[in-house]
């Protein structure tokens, strides 16, 4: 399978606002791409429907080759939203066991994806007692533990700081590299040149489906973010 996901002519609407008017991509198999825009550009939109957790208008998602949301898929997905989806009361071991023992998988499991996320010392407290960056790593191991196919990361280093930043994305690398396909949500433009492939997004639409090195050879300039600002620019010069 060359491509993990694709969408295809996909339309949403929000209330009155069409958040996505007919998006066009796609994602592939084994790679980490990063899903880059502003605050509002769609991009939680997009990664809910491919989870299959959004309605949609109109238009195709397809993962792993099965129609996003799929029954077949909840064991292969993974998802990581922006808010901390994990007991509050329970601590981060009891979290971890709980959602292994949902995927058939035991306790050594669980405390392997506790330390993937660097939370080994904090394994016995209560998730309540932890600060936002480690409620957060809490819910990345939670998806972890089940060794997905794919793994959805919605904005999963918000709060962070950069060395613990700096230790996800190399994990995020690791599980590509052993056949992970991952989507990356940031609106952090230096995350960029983390991934093996971008899409860009702004206000809906698809500005660039490229790598790294081909986005600062098309703008002209090694920075990632003034490579996006070149891509606005041209658009809004297309569009005059």
């Amino acid at each position: 399978m060359d491509d993990a996901v694709t969408v295809r002519d996909l339309v949403v609407d929000r209330g009155a606002r069409r958040v996505l008017p007919g998006l066009t991509c796609a994602v592939p198999a084994g790679r980490v791409t990063g899903l880059l825009g502003p605050s509002g550009s769609g991009k939680s939109t997009l990664l809910r429907a491919v989870v299959g957790v959004q309605r949609v208008r109109s238009g195709e998602v397809v993962v792993l080759g099965r129609p996003a949301g799929s029954p077949a898929l909840r064991s292969r997905v993974g998802y990581v939203t922006q808010e901390p989806s994990v007991y509050a009361d329970l601590t981060v071991r009891e979290n971890l066991r709980y959602f292994a023992a949902l995927y058939g998988r035991g306790a050594a499991a669980a405390d392997a994806a506790i330390a993937d996320v660097g939370l080994r010392d904090a394994a016995g407290q209560l998730v309540r007692d932890l600060s936002g960056g480690q409620r957060g790593r809490v819910s990345l191991a939670s998806a972890l533990v089940g060794e997905p196919e794919l793994l959805v990361l919605d904005e999963p280093t918000v709060g962070l700081d950069p060395v613990l930043r700096a230790e996800l994305w190399e994990r995020f690398a690791a599980l590509a590299a052993a056949g992970t396909t991952l989507i990356v949500s940031s609106h952090v433009m230096d995350e960029a040149r983390r991934c093996d492939r971008l899409l860009l997004l702004r206000e809906g639409e698809l500005l660039s489906d490229s790598t790294p090195e081909q986005l600062r050879a098309e703008s002209g300039t090694d920075d990632l973010e003034e490579s996006f600002l070149h891509l606005i620019r041209t658009r809004q010069g297309v569009a005059a």
